[in-house]
Parts: C-alpha cells; structure tokens; sequence
C-alpha cells in the first residue's frame, strides 16, 4: 500500500498536527500519512492526536533527530441512515 509523505521539518507545535490534520481529511479510510517532524513536542502531539481522533498511529521513530510518524486514516464515518 502506497503512503503519502508530508515534510514538516522545522516546524514547531501546533504546526505538524495541524498540517497532518490537514492532510488527513483529504485522504480515504485506510490510506497512509507518514510525517517528518523534527520537534520532540510532536511525540506526544500526535500520540494524543490519534487517540482523540481515532486515526491509527501505526509506528512511529526517530533517527538523527528527525521523528516519522505513520499515521493510518481512520474508516470513512458511516451514514447514520444506514442499518
């Protein structure tokens, strides 16, 4: 499955989880986001992000101070009138 790739290196909180926001609502249910951040603040952000969300952190690490996060979009919201 291909993942999309959102830069936001150099730019502090609350920048990463908004733009990561940003781009989300534009993806379908199950497609990937994978962020490059090189805030420390954006661990935590985007773990509490997800879990208030319900998008799917799927991994996350940090290698010579740039932190990747991979981000699943959650399901597509079902129509109420559905059974």
């Amino acid at each position: 499955m291909s993942e999309t790739v959102l830069d936001v290196k150099g730019m502090a909180c609350p920048l990463p989880v908004l733009r990561a926001n940003r781009s989300l609502r534009a993806m379908a249910g199950g497609e990937r986001l994978r962020v490059l951040a090189t805030d420390r603040a954006a661990v935590a952000d985007f773990q509490a992000y997800c879990r208030e969300t319900g998008h799917d952190l799927l991994a996350w690490s940090e290698e010579a101070g740039v932190f990747s996060f991979v981000i699943r979009r959650r399901p597509e919201d079902r129509d109420p009138k559905d059974p």
